[in-house]
C-alpha cells in the first residue's frame, strides 16, 4: 500500500514528505494506522548521523494510532485496538526476560538498525529500499508495520492523539524518576534540563511525594513552565554556578540529580549538588560520542555518591505507561501540558520550534 512519510535523506539536511510503499507484514506484525507522533531529540541527532542509522530512513519512534491489520500470529492485540508504539526489543534475552526490554542484548540492531533483524525493510520508493523499523515503527509516517510484542494496547478512551511520546520521551524522564532513582516521598531532587524529559521528569517527582524540586536551565519560558508543573524552586544556569545556586536553596545539597541535557558541566555541576548517600542518573544524549566527565574519586567514596546511566527510563512500556496514562487520568501527570501540535507537512518547522524553545514537545498529527 501507498503511504505518506517524512524522509531523512541527508545528514542535517530537511526532512522530505513523500509518497512510499510499504510491503506485506509478517506473521508476528501488526499494521498500524498513526494518529500521531512525537517529535525526539533522538531522531535529530540520527538524522544528522551522529548515531549511525542508515539513510534514507523514515524515522519517528513516539507513534500512537490505531491497528488496521494483524498477523496471522497476533493474539495480544486486535483489528481496532488503539495502541502506543515501544522501542524493540526481543523479548527473549536474559535482559529482557529479567523485566528490562531497554537493556535488550540486541538493543542496538533492532533499534538503530533501519530494518528488521533479518536485514528486510518494509518501506520502499520504486525499487529502492528505504529504512524503517526504527526504534521497531518508524512513526514519520501515515502507517507503520510493528512486531506485535512491541505495541501497548490502550483504553480507548485514552487521548490517542497525546499518547505517543509517553513511548520514548515521557517514559525516559518519569521512568528515571521513579524506577532508576527510585524517588522516595520526602526526598529533594535537582533536574538539570527543562526540555521534554526534564518537565516529565518534574511531574514524576511531584506524583512521588518529593519535598523539594529544582530545576535548572537556561530558557525562561522553560523555568516557568517547571513551576507551573510541580517545580518548587528554579535555577538559572546563565546566572551563576548550578551548584552553588542550589546550595543557596537547599545547603546540605539533594538526595537526588537528573541530568537530561547530556552536557558535561551540567553533569558535573549536579555531582557537585549531591549530599551524602546521593544518587545521581544520566539520561542526556551528548553531542559529542566522546564526551567524558570528570569525577573525583574520593568525593564519591566519602559520600557514598551513585552515578547510573539510564536507557528508556529503566521502564518496561508495557506495564509503566499504562501507570502513566491512569496517572494523567487522575489529573497527577499532565503531560498534554508539554504539547504542541503540527501536521507531519510541518515537520522542518516544528525541529526549528522545538530547538529554539517556541515550543516544549512537538507532537506531529497525521489529519
Amino acid at each position: 500500500m501507498e503511504v505518506k512519510a517524512a524522509v531523512a535523506r541527508t545528514p542535517g539536511g530537511d526532512f522530505t514528505l513523500e509518497r512510499l510503499t510499504l510491503s506485506d507484514m509478517r506473521p508476528d506484525e501488526v499494521r498500524v494506522r498513526i494518529v500521531a507522533t512525537g517529535l525526539c531529540h533522538t531522531d535529530i541527532v540520527v538524522r544528522d548521523q551522529l548515531l549511525p542509522t542508515p539513510l534514507p530512513a523514515v524515522l519517528g519512534h513516539e507513534g500512537a494510532g490505531m491497528v488496521e491489520a494483524i498477523g496471522s500470529d497476533v493474539t495480544s492485540v486486535a483489528i481496532g485496538d488503539a495502541v502506543v508504539l515501544g522501542f524493540a526489543a526481543c523479548r527473549a534475552c536474559p535482559q529482557c526476560l529479567a523485566g528490562e526490554p531497554a537493556y535488550c542484548r540486541d538493543f542496538s540492531a533492532l533499534n538503530f538498525g533501519g530494518c528488521r533483524a533479518d536485514g528486510s525493510t518494509c518501506l520502499h520508493d520504486g525499487d529502492a529500499s528505504v529504512g524503517s523499523h526504527f526504534f521497531g515503527q518508524s512513526s514519520f509516517a501515515s502507517h507503520a508495520i510493528v512486531a506485535a510484542r512491541n505495541v501497548v494496547k490502550v483504553p480507548a478512551d485514552a487521548p490517542l492523539a497525546l499518547l505517543g511520546p509517553l513511548g520514548c520521551g515521557i517514559m525516559t524522564g518519569a521512568g528515571a524518576v521513579i524506577k532508576a532513582l527510585k524517588l522516595m516521598r520526602g526526598e529533594t531532587i535537582l533536574i538539570t534540563g527543562g526540555g521534554p524529559v526534564g518537565l516529565s521528569a518534574v511531574m514524576a517527582a511531584k506524583a512521588s511525594g518529593a519535598a523539594t524540586i529544582i530545576v535548572a536551565d537556561p530558557l525562561e519560558g522553560r523555568r516557568t513552565m517547571a513551576l507551573d508543573l510541580g517545580a518548587t524552586h528554579v535555577i538559572d544556569v546563565t546566572a551563576g554556578d548550578t551548584a552553588a545556586q542550589l546550595r543557596a536553596i537547599l545547603s546540605q545539597g539533594v538526595d537526588c540529580v537528573l541530568d537530561t541535557s547530556g552536557a558535561v558541566p551540567a553533569i558535573e555541576a549536579g555531582v557537585a549538588a549531591l549530599g551524602p548517600l546521593g544518587r545521581l542518573a544520566i539520561v542526556g544524549v551528548p553531542k559529542a560520542l566522546d564526551a567524558t566527565i570528570s569525577l573525583n574519586i574520593l568525593h564519591l567514596l566519602s559520600l557514598g555518591i551513585s552515578v547510573c546511566g539510564v536507557t528508556e527510563g529503566n521502564a518496561d512500556p508495557q506495564t509503566f505507561l499504562p501507570e502513566l496514562i491512569a496517572l494523567n487520568a487522575k489529573g497527577l501527570f499532565p503531560f498534554e501540558k508539554l504539547m504542541t501540535t503540527y501536521r507531519l507537512e510541518d515537520i522542518n518547522q516544528a525541529i526549528a520550534d522545538q530547538h529554539a524553545g517556541r515550543c516544549v514537545k512537538a507532537v506531529l498529527t497525521m489529519a
